[in-house]
C-alpha cells in the first residue's frame, strides 16, 4: 500500500479539504484525487462522501483512519530516529559534582546508553565552580551541578536533594523522632558542608543558638561524615542522596530538625546558551521522560 496515498487520505480528513491538503502537501488537487482514488481501489470502498461543499468521512473511512495515522505516526517516529543519529555526537562529555556522581549517575548512565547505544560517555567530577568553568571553555558538554545562575548558562531543574539530621544505631534521638535546634547543641556533631547556600541555612540556624554547637570535627567529604557518625562518633546534617543505602539498612536514622526544615540541595543539569552541544537537546528529551 502506497504510504503517499495514506498520507493524503489523512490530511484530507484533517484541514476538511482536498485543496488545502494539496496546499500543504504542495501537490496539485488532482494529484491528490489521484492518490484518494487509488487507495480506495486498494481498499476496495470509498473513504469521502461530499455533503455540499463539505468533505466528512464514510463508515469505512472513519474506521480506516486510526490505523492510517498509526502507520504515519511510526514514520515519522522513525525519520526522527534517523535525524537524531545524524546530529547527536559520538561522544557525550559529562561533568558532576561528587555526591552525584556517587549516587546518581551510576544509575544514570545506562539510561543513557540505552537511549544512544553509540555514544560513548567520558564523565568528569568535579566541584560546582570547577564544571562551571570547565562548561565555559567548552571542555564538557553538560554537568550535573549546584543551582548556579550565570547569563551564559541555561539551568534545567533536575533534583531536590533534602538535608536533615542522621544519628547512628541506638541513639535517643531515635525515638523522639524529631528535635529542636536547642536539643543538638549538646551533641557531637560530625559537619560535612559543599559550599552551598543551603548549608548557610543551617550555619544560621547554628548562630541563632545561645550556646554554639559542639562540631567535633569539620569534613569536606560525606562519605567521611557518613562513616563518623555510623562508628558513633558524633551525629550530621548530610544529603538524602549520600546516606539512601544506610538508611535502607538502618544503620543511620533521619531526625527532623524544625529549625531546618525544608533545607536541600538543589540538582540542576547545565549547558552553554550559545553554541552548545549538539547533545543538549537529545539530552534534555531523556530527561523529561524520566
Amino acid at each position: 500500500m502506497n504510504i503517499e496515498n495514506i498520507e493524503a487520505f489523512v490530511y484530507i480528513n484533517h484541514y476538511g479539504s482536498f485543496n488545502k491538503a494539496a496546499e500543504v502537501l504542495f501537490l496539485s488537487q488532482p494529484s491528490v484525487t489521484a492518490r484518494i482514488q487509488s487507495l480506495e481501489r486498494e481498499l476496495g470502498c470509498k473513504l469521502f462522501d461530499r455533503l455540499g461543499k463539505q468533505i466528512v468521512l464514510t463508515e469505512e473511512g472513519r474506521k480506516f483512519l486510526p490505523y492510517a495515522q498509526q502507520v504515519l505516526q511510526v514514520i515519522q517516529k522513525g525519520r526522527q530516529k534517523i535525524q537524531q543519529r545524524r546530529t547527536t555526537p559520538d561522544a557525550l562529555r559529562l561533568g558532576s559534582t561528587v555526591s552525584v556522581s556517587n549516587y546518581v549517575i551510576p544509575d544514570f548512565l545506562p539510561k543513557i546508553k540505552e537511549a544512544y547505544p553509540e555514544v560513548n560517555i567520558k564523565l568528569t567530577t568535579a566541584t560546582t565552580d570547577q564544571l562551571v568553568a570547565k562548561l565555559l571553555g567548552q571542555e564538557i558538554d553538560l554537568a550535573f551541578v549546584r543551582k548556579v545562575m550565570h547569563p551564559a548558562i541555561r539551568t534545567v531543574a533536575f533534583y531536590e536533594d533534602p538535608i536533615q539530621l542522621y544519628v547512628y544505631k541506638g541513639h535517643p534521638f531515635i525515638e523522639r523522632g524529631h528535635v529542636s535546634m536547642e536539643a543538638i547543641r549538646n551533641e557531637q556533631l560530625v559537619f560535612f558542608e559543599c559550599g552551598s547556600l543551603d548549608w548557610l541555612r543551617i550555619h544560621r540556624a547554628f548562630d541563632s543558638l545561645e550556646h554554639p554547637p559542639d562540631i567535633t570535627y569539620h569534613v569536606d567529604n560525606s562519605e567521611t561524615a557518613k562513616k563518623l557518625v555510623k562508628q558513633g562518633a558524633g551525629i550530621a546534617f548530610l544529603p538524602g542522596l549520600t546516606v539512601q543505602k544506610e538508611v535502607q539498612d538502618q544503620e543511620l536514622f533521619p531526625i527532623q530538625v524544625h529549625e531546618v526544615a525544608g533545607v536541600s540541595l538543589q540538582i540542576s543539569v547545565v549547558t552553554l546558551k550559545e553554541e552548545h552541544s549538539p547533545f543538549a537537546e537529545p539530552f534534555g528529551e531523556l530527561l523529561r521522560q524520566l
